[in-house]
């Protein structure tokens, strides 16, 4: 049997809870992930910049980027912002 579209009659009335990255893990979403090559990296920070989940994460200035996995969705703009090439998207491990 086939339902009817729905309307926005059936949207509920309540608010819907609002939710941030930072409160849930949403890196199982992925289907690639960034990996950073430190030899290649120069700790310039535009993947820190760039990162729209803030899955980027930076200890101290002169510290190497880490990527927080429990939050990346793996985007893959840290990988397209990179000047010097140093952060690679790879296929995630099937689990």
């Amino acid at each position: 049997m086939v339902e009817a579209p729905k309307t926005y009659k059936d949207l509920p009335s309540t608010p819907i809870t609002f939710f941030t990255t930072e409160d849930n893990k949403t890196g199982t979403w992925r289907t690639i992930r960034p990996v950073i090559d430190k030899e290649k990296c120069t700790r310039c920070y535009i993947c820190w910049r760039f990162c729209p989940d803030l899955s980027i994460e930076v200890e101290k200035e002169g510290d190497y980027p880490n990527v927080d996995y429990d939050h990346c969705k793996g985007c893959g703009i840290c990988a397209n912002e990179c000047p010097s090439n140093a952060i690679t998207m790879e296929k995630e491990m099937e689990k």
